[in-house]
């Protein structure tokens, strides 16, 4: 969210490209724009003000974004600090992604020193004090923010609010930093950041070491100017920090550090800026802002909610249901039908938008069917001439509207539905049943008893139309095939040639199906069997795991064959990805009758902005008998 700018920008007009509605939140102004998207004031249904971050078609094109931005959202939306600004709403399938988040009224940090110069030492100490404890809450639900800087702390009444929180790892996974797009603000990026290395909380530490210098001295600790050659700096040398007064020395050293484990934690950050203060505890006055910098928050306060009638047309970024006139014509009510059933419901025909939590999103502003009130899921039912409500929850509605037109719409009584025909139907079954018990008994034993090569061939098959045979499988054995009396028992499953798969990247949330050809990973379960995944966990152990049949963890020293695969019994169809290291080796046996072999190769490299095990596949189709289905 961007509030950089004076008060006479701070609520700018609306453009021609700018969306006028986005899911039912009625767009009033525009706030900013940033790295990752426009910003617009809005309000909940309430009157509250919100601001709604639409994000830029660039990333929202990528599908990897969308779905690193929905979790990240996710897992945004359960941060509930004093000093964060909550996410409250979202949407990460529609046209173009957007979340909405409290607004605040205030100025930014960056604004404020741009406009009002350095920070006095009482306001950086209580600053920095504030955003280390909403860093607590975002690292406590396993978020680092990645791209903690002075545009993105508001400086409310009551204290700072740390904004935008987790969003840049969506951005990291985007085609868009592959081919030299930097994702995060250059002169507040950490060491490990600017060199590729592993991002961890530490790395939220450093910058906000580099926030507390930029608030006390007014220019950032690396100075200005190119992104290479600040983050040559930022690497290899030490900060700029002449001038900054003794009370922050110590904190701002500390959190500068070039090595990510001799930074401070965010809770030692406190204990500094108490320790800095002079006091065990750290004392917040009702003005801890200086007074040029708190007259700014009066000038941002949002005004009332505008008035909501008629309702805005649902329109982009998000399909939502076209606009109905506020009092559209009557209309006639055609003669009803003979009905099947004590009522008729009469279906709804408006589509709803997204269903944001109770409190908030378009159910304010969504138009409602003349004559009715608010739509509801159950709809109003037809037991006469008159419209009475839903009979599910809600109100109850009663269509006294504008008055009918046309001919009287005379409804008679329902009839009681038609008997089937089904006595005739069992009769006659009945008779063909002990006519056929009494004259084809041998029949019936010789069918059953019969050819048992058919249902070999169909066991073989992989007791799945839907699940596709490779052209790699080997063909029947011939003397499988020759015919029998029916009484030998099935001859056993012939050993197929294995078919391997090298240097398979199976990313995070992807699965692969064992009959494939190649085998490949897919993130779509419409189409294809979920016979092997990898789930890289943000809050617990990742893990591998099976929809279709049983996994075996080889124990070490086991040899990875055909023969072993089909005698271990120590199913699951679930491990963590903890109890085995690189060359470790799993068994993957489908109900289908298909084997495999997964040898794990080790895990992406940290540079790498996607997260993805790679793995090599051995398969031998058909290598079992398939589970019969029930």
């Amino acid at each position: 969210m961007v509030n950089g700018a004076g008060a006479s920008g701070i609520f700018q007009a609306l453009e021609g490209d700018d969306p006028r509605v986005i899911a039912g939140y009625r767009l009033t102004a525009r706030l900013g724009s940033g790295g990752m998207g426009k910003v617009y004031l809005s309000y909940t249904p309430g009157g509250r003000p919100v601001a709604i971050k639409v994000i830029r078609p660039e990333f929202s094109e990528d599908a990897e974004f969308r779905r690193r931005f929905k979790q990240e959202v996710q897992s945004a939306q359960r941060v509930q600090g004093l000093f964060t600004a909550p996410v409250i709403d979202s949407d990460a399938d529609g046209t173009a992604p957007w979340l909405a988040t409290a607004y605040v009224p205030g100025p930014s940090l960056a604004a404020a020193v741009a406009e009002h110069g350095r920070l006095p030492v009482p306001t950086v100490l209580l600053l920095v004090a504030g955003i280390a404890e909403a860093l607590q809450v975002i690292h406590g639900a396993g978020i680092v923010h990645r791209d903690l800087k002075p545009s993105n702390v508001l400086l409310a009444a009551d204290g700072p609010r740390v904004i935008d929180f987790g969003i840049a790892r969506a951005a990291d996974a985007t085609s868009l930093t592959s081919s030299g797009v930097t994702v995060g603000t250059p002169t507040f990026m950490a060491p490990e950041q600017a060199a590729g290395t592993t991002i961890s909380p530490a790395t939220d530490v450093f910058a906000l070491g580099q926030i507390a210098a930029y608030a006390a001295l007014g220019t950032p600790a690396f100075g200005e100017g190119t992104s290479h050659g600040v983050l040559y700096r930022i690497v290899h040398e030490e900060p700029d920090l002449t001038g900054l007064p003794d009370e922050l020395r110590e904190l701002v050293t500390r959190c500068l550090s070039k090595e990510a484990s001799e930074r401070p934690s965010v809770a030692e950050v406190i204990a500094l800026c108490g320790a800095a203060s002079g006091q065990t505890q750290l004392r917040r006055p009702e003005e801890w802002l200086p007074t040029a910098v708190a007259a700014d928050i009066t000038t941002r306060a949002a005004a009332p909610a505008p008035a909501q009638s008629p309702p805005p047309p649902l329109e982009a970024p998000t399909a939502a249901a076209p606009a109905q006139p506020p009092n559209p014509p009557a209309r006639s009510v055609p003669p009803a039908q003979p009905a099947t059933s004590p009522t008729t419901p009469v279906p709804t025909e408006l589509s709803h938008p997204q269903t944001p939590p109770p409190g908030f999103g378009p159910s304010a502003y969504a138009p409602t069917a003349a004559g009715t009130g608010a739509p509801t899921p159950t709809g109003p039912t037809l037991t006469g001439p008159t419209l009475t409500g839903p009979t599910g929850s809600g109100p109850a509605v009663t269509a006294t509207g504008p008055a009918v037109t046309g001919p009287t719409a005379s409804v008679p009584a329902p009839q009681p539905p038609k008997k089937k025909r089904t006595g005739l139907i069992v009769t006659l079954l009945l008779v063909c049943l002990l006519a056929f018990a009494g004259a084809g008994g041998g029949l019936v034993y010789y069918v059953m008893k019969g050819d048992g090569t058919q249902r070999k061939a169909d066991r073989a098959a992989g007791g799945k139309a839907a699940h596709k045979d490779s052209s790699s499988a080997p063909a029947e054995d011939p003397a499988a095939s020759s015919e029998d009396d029916g009484d030998t028992p099935d001859a056993p499953v012939q050993d197929p040639k294995p078919v391997d798969y090298k240097t398979v990247n199976l990313p995070d949330d992807y699965h692969i199906s064992l009959a494939d050809e190649p085998v490949h990973p897919t993130n779509s379960d419409s189409d294809t069997d979920i016979d092997f995944s990898y789930t890289d966990n943000t809050y617990t152990d990742d893990e591998v795991d099976t929809e279709t049949g049983k996994l075996v963890l080889l124990k070490p020293g086991q040899e990875g064959t055909l023969a072993t695969c089909r005698n271990e019994t120590r199913f699951t169809d679930t491990i963590l990805t903890k109890q085995f290291s690189k060359g470790a080796q799993i068994c993957l046996t489908t109900k289908y009758g298909h084997l495999a072999l997964i040898t794990f190769k080790g895990y992406a490299p940290k540079s790498d902005p996607s997260s993805y095990m790679t793995i090599d596949v051995r398969v031998w189709r058909n290598a079992v008998e398939p589970e019969q289905d029930s």
